[in-house]
């Protein structure tokens, strides 16, 4: 239950005495960067089906009705989300460690990808409702959406920036000229932050509660991965700012 060797330390240089060292083989290995593109490849591309082609997902009837305003905004929405996903990890991301356990590949994929159908089978389902104040909410909200978006990309540069190419140097997050860098001096992950936004405004957009059961899983588990990072930040760096972990003034 100790805390594990990084990869670049050597054992002559622990002063390792009296100790036990414990190996565990975690088997074959994948590329981060390779797991990051396959699991939002498959949102990407699934979710453009069911817009795109409905008399293959619903039924030869399907095709014949129009798309609410919501349907069309939520398919170039999710487009966004998706495809800027792609782009960061092949440009921007710098990831800690090079490789995991192949078989997260098939859980992580499961989750994206399921959620993908599932999301897109009900928001672009004949009988899908507009949602209850009209064009008023619906441009409102992905107004809101693609506000979080440039947050959230915002947030990844600034992260970026922290870590030289080749390093794995770590340093103290702190915001830069872009006013919407301000939240990462309340929290020490504005990146979750903005990405809960991001999906509770697609919700409030569609109306779908697909998306609303989407949006709590993804809250909970980045809440999980915020607060152990917060954590991680306050034992490696004593002079660490007073911040939340997720929301402002809350966790």
């Amino acid at each position: 239950e100790g805390r594990p060797l990084k990869d670049e330390q050597l054992l002559e240089t622990l002063e390792i005495k009296n100790s036990k060292l414990y190996f565990k083989d975690l088997g074959p290995q994948i590329g981060w960067k390779t797991v990051f593109l396959i699991e939002y490849a498959g949102p990407f591309f699934l979710y453009p089906i069911f817009y795109l082609r409905p008399g293959l997902i619903y039924g030869e009837g399907a095709a014949s009705k129009p798309y609410d305003l919501a349907v069309q905004l939520a398919l170039i929405g999710w487009t966004i989300h998706y495809g800027k996903r792609l782009l960061e990890t092949l440009f921007i991301h710098r990831f800690s460690h090079a490789t995991m356990p192949i078989g997260n590949l098939a859980k992580n994929c499961s989750y994206y990808w399921g959620f993908a159908a599932f999301i897109a089978y009900f928001v672009n389902h004949p009988l899908y409702t507009s949602p209850k104040y009209g064009t008023n909410q619906i441009y409102g909200a992905f107004a809101g959406f693609l506000l979080m978006e440039y947050g959230n990309l915002v947030i990844h540069c600034l992260l970026r920036d922290l870590r030289p190419p080749g390093t794995k140097e770590r340093k103290i997050p702190y915001s830069n000229s872009n006013p919407m860098s301000i939240l990462q001096n309340f929290v020490s992950c504005p990146n979750y932050t903005y990405e809960v936004g991001t999906w509770f405004f697609f919700s409030v957009m569609t109306q779908c509660l697909a998306v609303v059961i989407f949006m709590f899983l993804g809250l909970y588990q980045m809440t999980v991965w915020a607060i152990g990072k917060h954590r991680n930040y306050k034992r490696e760096f004593k002079n660490y700012p007073r911040r939340k972990a997720i929301l402002p003034f809350i966790i």
